[in-house]
């Protein structure tokens, strides 16, 4: 059975929540001359042009035009990605605020999924988000996870000291940093309550802002509640001569492997955002998240699969 009612329903609560607070719906083209370069994300394209991977390169270019409170709910499309939470078109929250850091956007992430539930908890005859005895819970799997109470907050370098088989530093040498958040950190995430990660390696964040006192971190935070990824965000990097070393760096990574792998599986090859490169410098602090609207829908209705919740899978169609 779908879960297509609930989903409208946690659609509308988002809107809600974001008109409330006086943002700007936006809506900006799926279609795409260059998008940003990314070392494990494939675009489809499209004639010459790409499908979003992220509404990112757009909205950035908004806020850098000086719409500092915006958001979005779209479709993007990511070859490969097909699984229990993923789809290769899938559809994306992101919003920016400017005059926010990372830190600020957790709580504005923590304060809207908290609103969400709530509305949610009052229309469902049987919620998988719920309250008792003044708790705010969602029930996924066999775990209850209080969403009312404050939540975790956990720097990447503690998680792998807590959870990981070595050290954040010798899995970014050795390289397994991925591979560990994945299989040793992720299952330990939002178990209880939701849980922010946050001060990625600098190499991990190509699109964030460092950190002023550590250079070698990254002011990024990922959400996670019942050990799934939820919500990606950084303190925006402005400036645009870093930006251009940091995207031509990921250029060459895509260009070692598209050399290291037969045909059938190259990457495609990609030019610089220029125009985003360059709106850049006109662009105020700001903070952006991407939220995973169709994970957020498994979470609200107890669904173990990605499937439960959209209308149509690609193997439907």
């Amino acid at each position: 059975m779908k879960h297509i009612e609930k989903r409208a329903e946690m659609i509308r609560a988002i809107r809600n929540f974001f008109s409330i607070r006086g943002y700007i719906e936006v809506e900006t083209p799926l279609r795409i001359p260059a998008p940003i370069p990314e070392e494990h994300i494939e675009p489809f394209e499209s004639e010459g042009w790409y499908l979003q991977s992220s509404p990112e390169i757009c909205m950035k270019r908004l806020a850098a035009q000086g719409y500092g409170k915006i958001f979005q709910i779209c479709k993007c499309f990511r070859k490969d990605e097909r699984g229990d939470r993923h789809l290769t078109e899938l559809t994306m929250l992101e919003w920016y605020k400017e005059g926010y850091s990372y830190m600020e956007l957790m709580d504005e992430c923590k304060e809207m999924i908290r609103y969400v539930a709530s509305e949610l908890t009052s229309t469902a005859e049987r919620p998988s988000s719920a309250e008792a005895d003044g708790e705010l819970y969602i029930e996924y799997g066999n775990r209850r996870i209080s969403i009312n109470c404050p939540w975790q907050q956990i720097t990447v370098s503690e998680a792998f000291d807590k959870y990981g088989s070595v050290t954040m530093e010798e899995a970014e040498a050795d390289g397994s940093f991925d591979e560990i958040i994945s299989f040793e950190i992720e299952p330990h995430l939002g178990i209880e309550v939701p849980t922010f990660i946050y001060d990625y390696p600098a190499s991990c964040a190509a699109l964030a802002k460092l950190k002023p006192d550590n250079r070698d971190l990254a002011e990024r935070f990922e959400l996670y509640i019942a050990g799934i990824e939820l919500a990606n965000g950084f303190s925006e990097l402005t400036d645009p001569v870093e930006q251009r070393e940091r995207l031509a760096k990921v250029l060459g990574k895509r260009k070692l492997s598209e050399e290291r792998q037969p045909a059938s599986v190259k990457p495609g090859e990609m030019d610089m955002p220029e125009k985003f490169i360059n709106d850049l410098s006109k662009m105020p602090a700001t903070a952006g998240i991407a939220l995973g609207i169709d994970r957020l829908a498994m979470l609200f209705t107890n669904a173990s699969t990605i499937d439960e919740v959209v209308c149509f899978t690609p193997e439907e169609l």
